[in-house]
Protein backbone atom coordinates (compact mmCIF):
# COMPACT_ATOMS: atom_id res chain seq x y z
CA UNK A 1 0.00 0.00 0.00
CA UNK A 2 0.86 3.42 -0.62
CA UNK A 3 3.03 5.13 2.05
CA UNK A 4 1.66 8.24 3.60
CA UNK A 5 5.53 9.83 3.65
CA UNK A 6 8.76 8.23 1.69
CA UNK A 7 12.04 9.57 1.30
CA UNK A 8 15.12 8.09 -0.80
CA UNK A 9 18.64 9.60 0.59
CA UNK A 10 17.25 13.15 1.19
CA UNK A 11 20.17 15.90 1.37
CA UNK A 12 19.76 19.52 1.85
CA UNK A 13 23.14 21.12 2.07
CA UNK A 14 23.92 25.20 3.36
CA UNK A 15 27.08 25.52 2.25
CA UNK A 16 29.27 23.76 4.32
CA UNK A 17 26.53 22.31 6.41
CA UNK A 18 24.75 19.07 5.61
CA UNK A 19 21.64 19.77 7.44
CA UNK A 20 19.95 16.86 5.98
CA UNK A 21 21.98 13.98 5.29
CA UNK A 22 20.79 10.68 2.88
CA UNK A 23 17.38 10.29 4.86
CA UNK A 24 15.61 7.23 3.83
CA UNK A 25 12.03 7.11 5.55
CA UNK A 26 8.65 5.46 4.93
CA UNK A 27 5.66 6.70 7.28
CA UNK A 28 2.47 5.05 7.48
CA UNK A 29 -1.17 6.21 6.67
CA UNK A 30 -2.64 7.45 9.34
CA UNK A 31 0.14 6.78 12.11
CA UNK A 32 1.47 9.65 14.76
CA UNK A 33 5.55 9.68 13.62
CA UNK A 34 7.79 11.50 15.60
CA UNK A 35 11.31 13.31 14.66
CA UNK A 36 12.97 13.33 17.52
CA UNK A 37 16.51 15.25 18.10
CA UNK A 38 17.76 18.49 19.60
CA UNK A 39 17.93 21.92 18.29
CA UNK A 40 20.38 21.82 14.51
CA UNK A 41 19.82 18.34 14.22
CA UNK A 42 17.61 19.14 11.25
CA UNK A 43 14.49 18.57 11.77
CA UNK A 44 12.73 21.66 10.52
CA UNK A 45 14.58 21.30 7.30
CA UNK A 46 13.33 18.01 6.69
CA UNK A 47 9.92 19.23 6.98
CA UNK A 48 10.62 22.39 4.78
CA UNK A 49 11.96 19.72 2.63
CA UNK A 50 8.83 17.55 2.57
CA UNK A 51 6.24 20.90 2.71
CA UNK A 52 7.94 21.83 -0.94
CA UNK A 53 9.37 24.97 1.43
CA UNK A 54 12.59 24.19 0.31
CA UNK A 55 14.61 21.71 -2.63
CA UNK A 56 16.64 19.06 -1.93
CA UNK A 57 20.48 19.06 -2.84
CA UNK A 58 19.73 15.40 -3.94
CA UNK A 59 17.32 12.33 -3.23
CA UNK A 60 13.47 12.62 -3.48
CA UNK A 61 10.65 12.28 -1.80
CA UNK A 62 6.69 11.43 -2.24
CA UNK A 63 4.22 12.36 -0.37
CA UNK A 64 0.87 10.47 -0.63
CA UNK A 65 2.52 8.87 -3.66
CA UNK A 66 3.02 12.26 -5.01
CA UNK A 67 6.96 13.64 -5.42
CA UNK A 68 7.34 16.37 -4.12
CA UNK A 69 9.64 18.25 -6.37
CA UNK A 70 7.55 17.27 -9.71
CA UNK A 71 4.23 18.06 -7.88
CA UNK A 72 4.85 20.57 -5.42
CA UNK A 73 1.09 21.83 -6.08
CA UNK A 74 -0.51 18.43 -5.31
CA UNK A 75 1.50 18.25 -2.35
CA UNK A 76 0.44 21.05 -0.50
CA UNK A 77 -2.92 20.76 -0.90
CA UNK A 78 -2.51 17.32 0.73
CA UNK A 79 -0.75 18.87 3.58
CA UNK A 80 -1.22 20.59 6.34
CA UNK A 81 1.46 22.80 8.88
CA UNK A 82 2.00 24.53 12.01
CA UNK A 83 5.52 25.67 11.97
CA UNK A 84 7.07 26.35 15.14
CA UNK A 85 7.32 30.19 15.23
CA UNK A 86 3.38 31.46 15.70
CA UNK A 87 1.88 32.79 12.49
CA UNK A 88 -1.40 34.30 13.57
CA UNK A 89 -3.33 38.08 13.22
CA UNK A 90 -3.70 38.96 16.89
CA UNK A 91 -6.77 41.64 15.64
CA UNK A 92 -8.74 38.96 14.51
CA UNK A 93 -11.19 36.80 16.37
CA UNK A 94 -10.93 32.86 15.73
CA UNK A 95 -13.38 32.49 13.74
CA UNK A 96 -12.44 35.71 11.48
CA UNK A 97 -8.85 34.15 11.39
CA UNK A 98 -10.28 30.53 10.07
CA UNK A 99 -12.49 32.42 7.49
CA UNK A 100 -9.41 34.02 6.18
CA UNK A 101 -7.34 31.16 6.15
CA UNK A 102 -9.97 28.83 4.16
CA UNK A 103 -10.23 31.41 1.46
CA UNK A 104 -6.98 31.31 0.83
CA UNK A 105 -7.20 26.85 0.62
CA UNK A 106 -9.64 28.15 -1.89
CA UNK A 107 -12.45 26.58 -0.23
CA UNK A 108 -15.34 29.00 -2.02
CA UNK A 109 -18.63 27.08 -1.02
CA UNK A 110 -19.45 29.46 2.09
CA UNK A 111 -21.81 26.95 3.55
CA UNK A 112 -19.77 24.09 3.70
CA UNK A 113 -16.42 26.54 5.05
CA UNK A 114 -18.30 27.31 7.91
CA UNK A 115 -19.57 24.06 9.11
CA UNK A 116 -15.79 23.30 8.56
CA UNK A 117 -14.66 25.90 10.79
CA UNK A 118 -17.45 24.95 13.63
CA UNK A 119 -16.33 21.46 13.35
CA UNK A 120 -12.36 21.96 13.54
CA UNK A 121 -12.55 25.10 16.25
CA UNK A 122 -14.91 21.96 18.23
CA UNK A 123 -12.09 19.73 17.36
CA UNK A 124 -9.16 21.76 19.51
CA UNK A 125 -11.84 22.93 22.39
CA UNK A 126 -12.04 26.40 21.26
CA UNK A 127 -15.62 26.83 19.94
CA UNK A 128 -17.01 29.04 22.70
CA UNK A 129 -14.24 31.26 22.40
CA UNK A 130 -14.65 31.65 18.51
CA UNK A 131 -15.56 35.25 18.30
CA UNK A 132 -12.91 36.07 21.07
CA UNK A 133 -9.67 38.70 19.51
CA UNK A 134 -6.56 35.98 19.47
CA UNK A 135 -4.80 38.87 21.57
CA UNK A 136 -7.11 37.44 24.55
CA UNK A 137 -6.11 34.07 23.55
CA UNK A 138 -3.31 31.96 25.86
CA UNK A 139 -0.46 30.68 24.05
CA UNK A 140 -1.65 26.92 24.50
CA UNK A 141 -5.30 28.46 22.87
CA UNK A 142 -3.47 30.40 19.94
CA UNK A 143 -1.18 26.97 19.22
CA UNK A 144 -4.55 25.03 19.22
CA UNK A 145 -6.08 27.28 16.85
CA UNK A 146 -3.21 27.31 14.59
CA UNK A 147 -3.56 23.19 14.77
CA UNK A 148 -7.43 23.54 14.03
CA UNK A 149 -6.26 25.90 10.76
CA UNK A 150 -3.81 23.36 9.61
CA UNK A 151 -6.81 20.92 9.79
CA UNK A 152 -8.99 23.32 7.51
CA UNK A 153 -9.09 21.81 4.22
CA UNK A 154 -9.20 17.89 4.91
CA UNK A 155 -5.38 17.05 4.33
CA UNK A 156 -3.87 13.94 4.76
CA UNK A 157 -0.44 15.03 6.57
CA UNK A 158 0.06 17.23 9.08
CA UNK A 159 3.41 18.39 10.07
CA UNK A 160 3.88 19.79 13.68
CA UNK A 161 7.09 21.48 14.25
CA UNK A 162 7.89 22.02 17.96
CA UNK A 163 3.72 22.21 18.46
CA UNK A 164 4.24 22.96 22.40
CA UNK A 165 7.93 24.52 22.07
CA UNK A 166 7.20 27.23 25.39
CA UNK A 167 4.04 26.18 26.48
CA UNK A 168 3.43 25.16 30.54
CA UNK A 169 3.42 21.34 31.52
CA UNK A 170 -0.25 21.46 32.26
CA UNK A 171 -0.69 23.12 28.45
CA UNK A 172 1.67 21.08 26.63
CA UNK A 173 -0.31 17.61 27.89
CA UNK A 174 -3.65 19.53 26.60
CA UNK A 175 -2.20 19.80 23.06
CA UNK A 176 -0.97 16.30 23.20
CA UNK A 177 -4.36 15.08 23.83
CA UNK A 178 -5.85 17.30 20.90
CA UNK A 179 -3.13 15.27 18.79
CA UNK A 180 -4.50 12.35 19.58
CA UNK A 181 -8.07 13.07 19.22
CA UNK A 182 -7.79 14.57 15.87
CA UNK A 183 -5.47 11.63 14.48
CA UNK A 184 -8.10 9.24 15.64
CA UNK A 185 -11.23 11.49 14.45
CA UNK A 186 -10.35 12.92 10.90
CA UNK A 187 -7.51 10.10 10.31
CA UNK A 188 -4.81 12.04 9.30
CA UNK A 189 -1.25 11.09 9.71
CA UNK A 190 1.05 13.19 11.75
CA UNK A 191 4.49 13.92 11.50
CA UNK A 192 5.91 15.57 14.74
CA UNK A 193 8.76 17.13 14.79
CA UNK A 194 9.95 17.68 19.18
CA UNK A 195 12.90 17.77 21.02
CA UNK A 196 10.72 17.34 24.26
CA UNK A 197 11.42 13.06 25.16
CA UNK A 198 7.90 12.72 26.78
CA UNK A 199 6.38 14.26 24.19
CA UNK A 200 7.45 11.55 21.49
CA UNK A 201 7.09 8.93 23.96
CA UNK A 202 3.57 9.70 25.08
CA UNK A 203 2.03 10.85 21.46
CA UNK A 204 3.99 8.47 18.55
CA UNK A 205 3.10 4.87 17.28
CA UNK A 206 7.08 5.34 16.30
CA UNK A 207 9.84 7.75 16.38
CA UNK A 208 13.26 8.40 14.33
CA UNK A 209 15.77 9.99 16.21
CA UNK A 210 17.88 12.44 14.19
CA UNK A 211 21.17 13.67 15.10
CA UNK A 212 23.60 16.34 12.96
CA UNK A 213 21.07 15.65 9.75
CA UNK A 214 21.59 11.65 9.88
CA UNK A 215 18.13 9.10 11.29
CA UNK A 216 20.56 7.31 14.22
CA UNK A 217 17.85 4.86 15.10
CA UNK A 218 13.73 4.36 14.25
CA UNK A 219 11.46 2.27 15.93
CA UNK A 220 8.35 2.41 18.55
CA UNK A 221 9.25 4.04 21.53
CA UNK A 222 9.11 0.90 23.69
CA UNK A 223 11.34 -0.99 21.25
CA UNK A 224 14.07 1.86 20.99
CA UNK A 225 14.07 2.26 25.08
CA UNK A 226 14.32 -2.08 24.89
CA UNK A 227 17.74 -1.65 23.47
CA UNK A 228 19.35 0.39 25.98
CA UNK A 229 18.95 -1.93 28.81
CA UNK A 230 16.58 -3.79 31.75
CA UNK A 231 14.72 -1.93 34.08
CA UNK A 232 16.10 -1.11 37.66
CA UNK A 233 14.61 -2.02 40.43
CA UNK A 234 15.31 -0.10 43.44
CA UNK A 235 14.97 -1.04 47.09
CA UNK A 236 15.33 0.52 50.36
CA UNK A 237 15.74 -2.60 52.96
CA UNK A 238 16.74 -3.91 56.19
CA UNK A 239 19.41 -6.86 55.82
CA UNK A 240 20.38 -5.52 52.43
CA UNK A 241 23.36 -7.66 52.46
CA UNK A 242 21.57 -11.16 52.93
CA UNK A 243 19.15 -9.88 50.58
CA UNK A 244 21.91 -8.95 47.50
CA UNK A 245 23.29 -12.52 48.09
CA UNK A 246 20.19 -13.87 47.75
CA UNK A 247 19.17 -12.46 44.94
CA UNK A 248 22.44 -12.66 42.88
CA UNK A 249 21.36 -16.70 42.56
CA UNK A 250 18.29 -15.45 40.64
CA UNK A 251 19.11 -16.04 36.68
CA UNK A 252 16.26 -13.65 35.74
CA UNK A 253 18.59 -10.67 37.46
CA UNK A 254 21.23 -9.47 35.13
CA UNK A 255 22.67 -7.73 38.19
CA UNK A 256 22.75 -6.35 41.74
CA UNK A 257 24.44 -3.51 43.12
CA UNK A 258 24.30 -2.37 46.45
CA UNK A 259 24.29 1.84 46.78
CA UNK A 260 24.36 3.27 50.52
CA UNK A 261 23.05 0.23 52.57
CA UNK A 262 19.77 -0.02 49.29
CA UNK A 263 19.83 -2.26 46.70
CA UNK A 264 19.55 -1.94 42.97
CA UNK A 265 18.67 -4.82 40.41
CA UNK A 266 18.93 -5.30 36.89
CA UNK A 267 15.70 -6.77 35.05
CA UNK A 268 14.03 -7.35 31.90
CA UNK A 269 10.07 -6.25 32.42
CA UNK A 270 10.39 -4.68 35.53
CA UNK A 271 6.94 -4.28 36.38
CA UNK A 272 5.95 -8.18 36.65
CA UNK A 273 9.33 -9.07 38.62
CA UNK A 274 8.07 -6.35 41.33
CA UNK A 275 6.07 -9.28 43.17
CA UNK A 276 9.23 -11.97 42.81
CA UNK A 277 11.65 -9.83 44.34
CA UNK A 278 8.97 -9.18 47.35
CA UNK A 279 8.19 -12.66 47.98
CA UNK A 280 11.83 -13.32 48.21
CA UNK A 281 12.32 -10.93 51.03
CA UNK A 282 9.20 -11.80 52.68
CA UNK A 283 10.28 -15.77 52.68
CA UNK A 284 13.47 -14.63 54.20
CA UNK A 285 11.77 -12.34 56.38
CA UNK A 286 13.71 -8.98 55.40
CA UNK A 287 11.66 -5.97 55.53
CA UNK A 288 11.50 -3.97 52.15
CA UNK A 289 10.71 -0.05 53.17
CA UNK A 290 9.95 0.72 49.78
CA UNK A 291 10.30 0.15 46.31
CA UNK A 292 10.75 1.83 43.01
CA UNK A 293 10.73 0.82 39.57
CA UNK A 294 13.03 2.62 36.85
CA UNK A 295 12.31 2.63 32.92
CA UNK A 296 14.80 3.32 30.66
CA UNK A 297 13.91 6.74 28.68
CA UNK A 298 14.10 8.08 25.12
CA UNK A 299 16.33 10.27 26.48
CA UNK A 300 18.35 7.16 27.40
CA UNK A 301 18.27 6.21 24.13
CA UNK A 302 19.56 9.08 22.80
CA UNK A 303 22.73 9.39 25.09
CA UNK A 304 23.58 5.83 23.87
CA UNK A 305 23.28 6.93 20.29
CA UNK A 306 25.23 10.32 20.59
CA UNK A 307 27.47 10.19 23.86
CA UNK A 308 25.67 13.33 25.39
CA UNK A 309 22.03 13.96 26.80
CA UNK A 310 19.54 15.78 24.19
CA UNK A 311 18.91 18.59 26.88
CA UNK A 312 22.87 19.45 26.45
CA UNK A 313 21.95 20.74 22.63
CA UNK A 314 18.66 22.40 23.45
CA UNK A 315 20.55 26.37 24.41
CA UNK A 316 21.57 28.31 21.35
CA UNK A 317 21.05 25.94 17.74
CA UNK A 318 23.28 28.61 16.10
CA UNK A 319 25.98 28.17 18.33
CA UNK A 320 25.47 24.37 17.89
CA UNK A 321 25.46 24.58 13.89
CA UNK A 322 28.46 26.63 14.32
CA UNK A 323 30.16 23.71 16.14
CA UNK A 324 29.01 21.52 14.02
CA UNK A 325 30.39 23.36 10.46
CA UNK A 326 33.80 23.79 13.04
CA UNK A 327 34.22 20.02 13.24
CA UNK A 328 33.53 19.39 9.58
CA UNK A 329 35.80 21.49 8.23
CA UNK A 330 38.80 19.95 10.71
CA UNK A 331 38.32 16.75 8.67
Amino acid sequence: MMKAVTTSELTRKFGLLTAVNKVDLEIERGEIFGLLGPNGAGKTTLTKLLATLLTPTSGRAWVWGHEVQSNPHEVRRLIGIVFQDPSIDEKLTGREHLELHARLYGMRNGSQRRERIRLVLELVGLAERANSLLETYSGGMQRRLEIARGLLHYPRVLFLDEPTLGLDAQTRRLIWDYIKELNRREGVTVMLMTHYMEEADYLCDRVAIMDQGHIVALGTPESLKRGVGADVISLQVSGSRDLAELLRRERWIKRVEERDGNLALWVEDGESKLPQVAVLAWERGINIRSMNLEKPSLEDVFLKLTGRRIREEEGDSGEYIKRIIRSRKRR
